[in-house]
Order: structure tokens, then sequence, then C-alpha cells
């Protein structure tokens, strides 16, 4: 069960993904859930770029966390086990008091 875009996307193509091969049963498994009008190649070119996105945010994340151990060490400035459970206790109270 392919489904073709009627989309109306004019968006021009410059680079191809090289093939995929996959077990029958993922194809099928992507093709039950695709959306009206929505392609096989539009869902895997939209997993695509969630999935790039995904890994630049988990890498700055990762960045931001090696960062964070740097500076402390550096300034030996460090919190403890507690300390940072009551901090985020901290935060968490505030956040539900908000609402």
């Amino acid at each position: 069960m392919y489904r073709k875009s009627d989309a109306g996307e004019h968006v021009m193509k410059s680079a191809t993904i090289p093939p995929l091969r996959v077990t029958p049963e993922l194809r099928e498994a992507v093709e039950s859930v695709l959306r009206e009008n929505e392609s096989l190649s539009a869902f895997v070119e939209s997993s695509l770029v969630k999935q790039i996105e995904f890994r630049k945010t988990q890498n700055e994340f990762i960045s931001r966390g090696l960062a964070a151990k740097k500076q402390s060490e550096e300034s030996g400035s460090y919190l403890n086990k507690a300390e940072s459970l009551a901090a985020l206790d901290a935060i968490l109270e505030k956040y539900d008091s908000s609402k």
C-alpha cells in the first residue's frame, strides 16, 4: 500500500540517499502508519530530518555537560549529590507553584 503525495511541493531535489533494504515486515509497518497523501519517500525524508535534529540536540547537550564538568574541575567547585537533588527539587517546586 504505497501512498503517492499530491502535496504540491515544488522543492528541487539535488541529491539522493542510498537505497535502503528493509525486511518486508518493516516496510509493511511503515506503510501502515503513512498519513493520507504521504509517500514512503516523504516519510523517510521526514524521519531523517527529525533524527538529524535529535542528534544535533544530543551533541549540544553532551558538549554543555562536558564544558560544565571542565569548568567545575578548573574551579574546584562541585555540588554533592544532596545539593544537586535539593537544587532540582527547588526548580520543580517553583515550576509546580507557577501552575
